[in-house]
């Protein structure tokens, strides 16, 4: 990074945090470019859902948190620190091992603690990002908007931390799930488990959302079927909730509201619900073709970081 003066991090939650401030750490300027009023990413809960349960309409109000209600860390909270900053020292009225929502303020407190809040740019969108070559000096253009101002900077280097738990991947390849009449979602606007209630719901996914959604929705809800393409998962009837069943792939789903699991069972279903993960998305990128996204993956990039021709100077934090 020798010589470079002016850097921008896009987002501002954990892996921005740590890059602003190991940068500045080397005398660099740094600013953080910061779409909301607040530090983000998936720990800032936001009840609301969007207009387009499945997340498909690139004209809906996008909402950028995928936490739902009950959500808790899958980690201990010792796990969760900064080296110089430590998670298992903050209870925030939430002692357990496993904390929910807490994470934020503890995030929250680490900016301020160490003056991050000062490099941040709040209520700030970036619209485009552009690789320029002058004279053999590569740049970089940041176009952002601010409470409705649009602005346009040079950097000499970027770092992209806007995460990758927001747009949502869905089930595409069963054959008639295009012609499906009834509710469509994906777990990115799901937060209570009330909507679902006397109701029977299928459940695409068996990874670590779909099981926890799975099990919270079955204390309410008529019936919940989840459907698993892995070959490893127990088909049958859960052994700790008496209204779930564990399926394997969906076959076909039929005009008339009928939904059939390749182990035989057919069920008449009332939602379906995608716990299909997410797609990266860095729709505000421009590399002339160096760097491609395309769902779950950025490429070339070395050690999931740096793309060869254009590292140091363009960076991607957290993506693994």
């Amino acid at each position: 990074m020798t010589g470079l003066l002016k850097l921008a991090v896009i987002g501002a939650s954990v892996a921005g945090l740590i890059a602003a401030r190991e940068l500045q750490r080397e005398s660099l300027q740094v600013v953080v470019f910061e779409k909301s009023h607040q530090l983000r990413g998936t720990w800032a809960y936001d009840s609301r859902v969007e207009s387009d349960l499945l997340g498909i309409n690139p004209n809906r109000d996008l909402v950028h948190s995928s936490l739902y209600k009950s959500l808790k860390t899958n980690l201990p909270r010792e796990l969760m620190s900064f080296t110089d900053f430590k998670f298992g020292e903050k209870v925030y009225n939430d002692p357990r091992m496993y904390p929910g929502h807490k994470v934020l303020k503890f995030l929250q407190d680490f900016a301020s603690h160490f003056e991050r809040n000062k490099l941040i740019r709040f209520n700030t969108l970036v619209t485009r990002v552009e690789v320029v070559d002058h004279s053999g000096i590569t740049e970089f253009v940041v176009e952002s908007n601010t409470n409705g101002v649009n602005s346009v900077e040079v950097f000499d280097a970027i770092v992209l931390c806007n995460g990758h738990n927001t747009q949502s991947q869905l089930t595409s390849d069963i054959p008639g799930i295009e012609t499906w009449s009834r509710k469509q979602m994906h777990s990115h606007n799901y937060h209570v488990p009330e909507p679902f209630r006397d109701e029977i719901v299928v459940v695409i996914g068996s990874g670590p959302s779909a099981l926890d959604i799975s099990r919270e929705i079955a204390m309410i809800a008529k019936q919940v079927h989840m459907s698993s393409r892995s070959p490893l998962v127990k088909v049958g009837k859960s052994e700790k909730f008496n209204y779930m069943w564990q399926h394997s792939k969906i076959e076909c789903i039929s005009k008339d509201g009928s939904i059939t699991f390749q182990d035989g069972f057919s069920i008449d279903a009332d939602v379906i619900l995608h716990c299909t993960g997410y797609k990266l998305h860095v729709p505000f990128l421009k590399t002339n073709g160096i760097v491609s996204v395309k769902d779950k993956r950025i490429g070339p990039l070395y050690k999931h970081v740096f793309p060869p021709q254009l590292a140091p100077q363009l960076s991607f934090v957290g993506i693994p």
